[in-house]
Formats: C-alpha cells, structure tokens, sequence
C-alpha cells in the first residue's frame, strides 16, 4: 500500500485535520474519517509517514468495535455509499483506511483505563503514592499490573495542547453523575475483556483511552479509534518483567531514535531514516496480526 500523508479529497467539504486522521463532512448527518499514514512524536507531526500504519490502524479499530457491539453500539454507518459522493481516485484513496460515521455529540471527556503503573501514572505514583486521586498499594514496581484497572479520566484540551487529567468528581460536574458512571463502568468492562483477549494473543494492554459520543436520543456510543497501537500501551508478554519499561508495539521505535538526535523537538520534525520507518510499521502490523489474525 502506497503511503498517503494527507488526504487529497475535494468532493466534501473538510472539517478538520488531526495529527493522523482527516475528517470531511457528509451530508448532514454523516462524517468521513480517513487515517492517514501520518505520525506523530513529542506532539510533531514527522515529515515522512509509516506506509500502511493508517489501514493498520482502520483494521483494528473495527475489529474492536465490531466485537463489542452487544455491549455497545458505535458511530459506524456502513449503510452509507461512499461511491455516491467521491470520484473513483478518491474513493482508491480511502480504501482500506476510511470510515462512514454517524455525526454524534462527543462527550469531552478522554476515558483512559488502566491496568499497569506506567508513564504518567507512575510518577503520579511516585510522588503522591496514588493515581490521579486514587489510593493504590505501597512498594509497587513499575510497570507492575494494578490489584485492579482504574478509571482515570481527562479533560479534552484544545488542539496542540496536552489533556489533563482529572478527578471522578470532576467528570460527574461536566457530564452529570448518570452519565459519568456509564462511562467509567463502559470503559473498565471494555478493558478488560479487550485485556483477557489480547494477553491469550501475546499481547499485554497496559492502558487504552476510549472516546464516546451521544445520540439524538441520548444513548452512548463508541466513536473515534478504538484499543490501537496508538492509542494504548501495547507490550508483548512474552518479554514482560515488573520493574522495566517493556518495549511496545507503537511508535517508541521513533521516540527512541528521536532521544538520540540533537532535535528541541519542536516543529519540524526531522526525516525518519528508512529502517526506523520499517521496523515501526512492522511493529504496527504484528500488533494488527496477533489481535485479528489479518
């Protein structure tokens, strides 16, 4: 699959474009999301793309949402026709990476699960001996498995800035207290199932961040990408040991060959030599093939 950076579609009109994914109006009550190739570290979009990381993360996405159906429903919107709005070079570009999805109301709430003390939590560990407000046993390693995942919610920050995290309270003041339990309860349920799964395939999810949007009528549903190399710590099992950092089937491949250059990782990024962009986008479709098989 050739690589695709941006998304060159002009029959819709665009709404935005993120870090890796382009989002295009359809109709009144549709989007198309293409995923893009793009790659991002440290905040900065790098200036050569992982070719294929984009179906990759499509793949996966769907796989997820699809096997959670039963427990939720998501903005997928597969009855609509994308050939009755794009022209046949468009339609070539959006194969394999780009989703019809329903227009839904996005609670503003980043629903982060997690199930190991790592990156942000374990130096909110060390400093507070909890995780964003939630007690948690004395003498933990890092990278130890929690007694039980935790919910630890953040706040969506405007474009270009970091989410911050905040308290359970907090998420019951923006959203209400229904709401809130639906999504701290949703969000634990799907990961850990999605974690049983995926330990049986060799593959540890250390944490994950869901997103979830509301209907006209007021129910939940699933939306944006789901349990994805880039957005969850995916660690292999079989190298797993407390009190490292294991490796892990994302873009650390970058991060780690980015901590080696003189860069003061502000905008632009430097060019990723080639074997740094093939051994990510290898880490990229193991992770694909151990969890759907494809």
């Amino acid at each position: 699959m050739a690589a695709l950076y941006e998304s060159t579609i002009t029959s819709l009109p665009r709404i935005h474009g993120g870090k890796v994914r382009d989002i295009f109006a359809l109709g009144d009550k549709h989007m198309l999301i293409v995923t893009s190739d793009r790659l991002s570290a440290f905040d900065v979009i790098m200036p050569r793309p992982i070719p294929g990381k984009g179906a990759v993360l499509n793949a996966v996405t769907e796989f997820w949402m699809q096997r959670f159906t039963a427990l939720i429903p998501n903005h997928s919107a597969p009855e609509i026709n994308l050939a009755d709005w794009l022209t046949p070079a468009e339609l070539a570009e959006c194969q394999g990476r780009a989703v019809v999805v329903k227009k839904l109301k996005a609670i503003p709430v980043e629903c982060v699960a997690r199930g190991y003390l790592i990156g942000s939590g374990w130096k909110d560990y060390q400093r507070t001996g909890a995780v964003c407000g939630i007690p948690l046993p004395a003498g933990l390693q890092l990278a130890q498995q929690l007694p039980e995942p935790i919910f630890t919610p953040a706040d969506k920050a405007p474009a270009g800035q970091h989410d911050e995290n905040i308290s359970f309270a907090e998420v019951e003041a923006k959203v209400g207290k229904d709401l809130a339990a639906q999504l701290r309860d949703v969000t634990l349920t799907i990961y850990r199932q999605a974690s049983e799964y995926a330990l049986a395939r060799g593959i540890i999810i250390a944490d994950t961040k869901f997103e979830f949007g509301l209907d006209e009528d007021g129910r939940l549903h699933l939306i944006d990408e789901v349990l994805t190399p880039d957005s969850s710590r995916f660690w292999d099992a079989e190298g797993y040991r407390p009190g490292i950092s294991p490796p892990s089937f994302d873009k650390q491949i970058v991060r780690d060959y980015l901590e080696t250059l003189d860069w003061n990782k502000k905008a632009p990024g430097p060019a990723l030599p080639d074997e740094i962009v093939e051994r990510t986008g290898a880490r990229y479709r193991e992770a694909q093939r151990r969890l759907t098989g494809a």
